[in-house]
């Protein structure tokens, strides 16, 4: 053979995707010599013939879709004369490869439904594009033999296919058929087992209105039908979860479309590999009103698993689908462990043999300003890597929606969703996530890092850790993760939270801070005011009114947090009191808006301070509630204006968890850039807490001036 030859390094998420055999059949079909391995984090590609022009273009054009390609590079080297293409043994080099769990891909589901098919109504079918992976780990390098598929004994037609280079299940470690492979059973909330079809027994127990707990991908989850207002309210009351909304699954992308108005780009994130929950806007009636009470938004997802696309194709009605744990409790994986702490909450139990080795719960994610973003990072996104150049470190996260993170080689690496560390199953659950990043990606730390808070559970954690520990203020975190996210070192940062300790002991969460590097400065924030009850304002929106309203107290500490504005004016309003879950006063009070109105309060920026005080003032007098909270919505979005304006930072990141807001987000935006600045916001990391950990990690960068200290303002 002769022509050209290239070598190709390929880096990104291109392991156990299948995307060597995806490069053996394209060499084949162009008739090109050379071969391919994976080497640490990359494919190494070697290719010679004719067409090596015409490989390079459909490499990047025609890759599995599960795959996440970041550069391509290419050099042409000494031609060997070879016409055979071969998939070499694979370096494990200094980078270990872990990859995320991945929905059911087309080719596996159109054979799970197809007679003919051997995996015809196998709920596990599998192949390198799709299934269990991340969950499934029980340590590096990622073969069958590490992974909780190791008890399964691969059949010889199973095997043929593992060893076949030209086939979608080549080296797909957890593969497996009905002859081979895990099974079902079926169980009351007794755990006694229930003869006859699992998945039979399943299907008409929804039908019935019972509440169905499901081994998933990454943990247990509850199901009840989504049209049934009774028995919404039978799971709500059995989980004590009153009134957060509830996520909702569809067997397919039209139905869906029944239930919610889905964009195009919102079509496509639903059938994505990572299969999030995505937020989009629910039609009127479609749903039962107690899925997303008062709310314009409904999360729905799609099946991610065989086991859900066989089950929802049983009842052909939407079911709620929403994570297998009580309240404030991590999820459960384990069957035994299930029926013991789920059995006062469902009433029949679809179970598996296939262990679960880490839970994962379902990621959430929408498509805001064009573009998607994530919420909750977790199956089908963790773990996520991005560059970030600095010495080995942890990262322990926040308290609120924890996600610890490690550094190793000049990259980042954010670990899945915790949760909120209000007891000793999530500390576990967090010390068990950090120990398997180490482990994962042999890091060795050298140093920790943690929030101010000094009486958070992760920075109790840090200090177990037996390594230097430095604190880093909490909103100064939100915003170096950000900028790490988009390569940036210096921006305007626009941290809006509901609470995060500030270097002068008081709550911050109005703060707009100039960012150099791990430098930074509070050149403006929201007037501060007392907070009664102090963190017991956050559970009842009526206290953060009471303190705008001038109230003292001796557990009354002072705020700067937007976050706590949101929810005095709610409760001045009259759309919330108590709080039954984090955000609900900021959520009910963006759903109130009526988007036609432009006009905004008063919201004055005199000596670096947002004075709220006319715009409570006028909110007063205000006659319709839409008015006012559309009103109160325009004027923060004003206020970030007249604050960038007077920095002059071109470039403005928005970040924490206010910014989930999407009526004050996409608003935002659209006006920083009608003004000529150049605004960013997270995306691949979430905008709230599960993030701090990544902005934790860059401010470790060996220089002992990083932000945990503010410069007076």
């Amino acid at each position: 053979m002769s022509g050209l030859r290239l070598r190709i390094v390929v880096k990104g998420a291109v392991q156990g995707v299948g995307f060597r055999p995806f490069v053996w059949r394209l060499a084949q079909e162009l008739d090109l010599g050379g071969h391919v391995r994976n080497e640490g984090g990359a494919v190494i590609i070697e290719v010679e013939g004719l067409r090596t022009a015409e490989f390079l273009t459909r490499l990047g054009q025609e890759h599995p879709r599960s795959a996440r390609v970041d550069q391509v590079a290419f050099e042409p080297c000494e031609p060997l004369g070879e016409s055979a293409f071969n998939i070499r043994e694979s370096r494990q080099g200094s980078r270990p490869d872990v990859i995320p769990d991945l929905a059911t891909c087309p080719d596996c589901l159109r054979e799970l439904f197809d007679p003919a098919s051997r995996f015809f109504g196998y709920p596990f079918v599998n192949c390198t594009r799709c299934g269990p992976r991340y969950s499934i780990l029980e340590r590096v390098p990622y073969d069958r033999a590490h992974t909780t598929m190791a008890a399964f004994a691969m059949c010889a037609a199973c095997r043929a296919e593992y060893d076949n280079p030209g086939d979608r299940r080549f080296h797909a470690q957890p593969t497996a058929c009905p002859a081979c492979g895990p099974a079902l059973s079926f169980s009351d909330a007794s755990g006694a087992i229930l003869d006859a079809s699992p998945l039979k027994l399943a299907a008409a127990a929804l039908r019935e209105g019972l509440i169905l707990a499901v081994k998933g991908l990454g943990g247990f989850q509850l199901l009840v039908d989504a049209t049934r207002a009774d028995v919404v309210a039978r799971l709500r009351q059995r989980k004590h979860r009153p009134d957060k909304p509830l996520a909702v699954m569809t067997r397919d992308l039209a139905a869906a479309q029944l239930c919610a108005h889905v964009s195009p780009q919102e079509a496509e994130l639903l059938q994505s590999p990572a299969a999030p929950i995505v937020l989009v806007a629910s039609k009127a009636g479609a749903l039962a009103a107690n899925v997303a009470p008062g709310l314009l938004e409904v999360g729905l997802m799609l099946p991610t698993t065989p086991l859900h696309h066989l089950l929802l194709r049983a009842v052909e009605f939407p079911v709620v689908c929403t994570s297998g744990n009580l309240s404030e409790e991590p999820l459960c994986i384990d069957n035994a462990e299930a029926l013991q702490r789920l059995g006062v909450v469902a009433d029949r139990f679809l179970l598996h043999n296939r262990p679960i080795r880490r839970a994962l719960d379902d990621s959430v994610a929408r498509v805001i300003d064009g573009a998607p973003q994530v919420l909750r990072l977790a199956r089908g996104y963790a773990p996520l890597l991005l560059p970030m150049a600095g010495p080995p470190a942890i990262a322990v996260g926040a308290h609120m929606k924890n996600a610890p993170a490690i550094r190793v080689e000049d990259r980042a690496i954010l670990g899945q969703h915790v949760g909120d560390l209000e007891n000793t199953l999530a500390l576990d659950a967090l010390r068990q996530t950090a120990a398997d990043l180490r482990q994962f990606f042999h890091a060795v730390p050298e140093a920790a890092a943690c929030d101010l808070h000094p009486d958070y559970g992760s920075t109790r954690f840090a200090a177990e850790l037996g390594l230097p520990v430095l604190p880093v203020q909490h909103h100064a975190a939100h915003a170096l993760a950000c900028l790490a996210e988009h390569g940036l070192d210096s921006a305007l940062a626009v941290v809006w939270d509901g609470t995060g300790l500030g270097p002068d002991g008081s709550v911050w969460g109005g703060e707009f801070l100039q960012i150099r590097g791990t430098r930074f400065s509070r050149v403006a924030h929201l007037l501060p005011f007392r907070l009664p009850g102090g963190d017991a304002a956050a559970r009842d929106a009526r206290r953060a009114l009471s303190g705008l309203e001038g109230a003292q107290g001796p557990s009354a500490p002072l705020c700067s947090s937007v976050g706590r504005l949101f929810d005095g004016f709610a409760a001045l309003l009259g759309l919330c009191g108590p709080q039954s879950y984090e955000g609900q006063a900021a959520m009910l009070l963006e759903a109130a808006v009526a988007p036609q109105r432009a006009d905004a309060y008063a919201l004055p920026l005199a000596d670096g301070q947002l004075d709220w005080r006319p715009m409570l003032a006028a909110a007063r007098k205000e006659r319709e509630t839409g008015v006012a909270a559309a009103k109160f919505h325009n004027a923060l979005v004003e206020a970030i204006l007249a604050v960038a304006r007077t920095v002059g930072e071109q470039r403005v990141a928005l970040c924490g968890g206010c910014f989930q807001n999407r009526y004050l987000t996409e608003r935002a935006l659209r006006r920083l850039r009608e003004a000529g600045f150049a605004p960013v916001i997270p995306r691949r990391v979430p905008p709230n807490d599960g993030a701090i950990a990544l902005g934790q990690l860059a401010a470790l960068t060996g220089d002992a001036d990083v932000p945990c200290r503010a410069r007076p303002h």
